[in-house]
């Protein structure tokens, strides 16, 4: 490993210890907190985007709304050439008869479709027919001894 690739492991993880920090300081001083699956999906969708980084993706947006749709997309990157919508399912447990990435069904689909298309209504008209697009899926399993993950990359297409 290069002294580069070396410093940004590090700081990586200096940055996903300050928000876990961070987080616990959050719900120590408000009291309410949020329900606990919405907790779990919010650090799933975390510990995802730091993985994907790990990977080499370069995350453009999380969590992106559209004033006009419905929804929003847990994670926006590139991958090389490849603009990937990133579907991110977080479960507290592995069940192998019904993986995380179960739960993205066909009108789940449907609205990432929607969601990047209008995305891709921001890039200008000449760019956007060159634009790659897939859609990923990442199951993230929040086990004892730290989080798993399952990248499924072009889990599913534009039809």
């Amino acid at each position: 490993m290069t002294l580069a690739a070396g410093v940004a492991v590090r700081w990586m993880g200096l940055q996903r210890w300050g928000l876990r920090r961070l987080d616990g300081l959050a719900a120590r001083r408000s009291g309410t907190g949020i329900a606990s699956h919405l907790a779990t999906g919010l650090l799933g969708e975390r510990e995802a985007l730091f993985h994907l980084r790990g990977l080499g993706y370069v995350v453009v947006a999380r969590r992106w709304k559209s004033v006009r749709l419905r929804g929003d997309v847990d994670l926006i990157a590139w991958d090389g050439e490849w603009l990937c919508f990133v579907e991110v399912k977080t479960r507290t447990g592995r069940d192998a008869m019904e993986p995380a990435e179960s739960a993205v069904d066909a009108s789940k689909q449907e609205m990432l479709r929607k969601m990047a298309r209008a995305y891709l209504r921001g890039f200008p008209a000449a760019l956007r027919r060159d634009v790659r697009v897939r859609f990923d899926v990442v199951s993230v399993y929040r086990m004892t001894d730290g989080p798993e993950f399952e990248v499924r990359r072009g889990a599913f297409g534009w039809e």
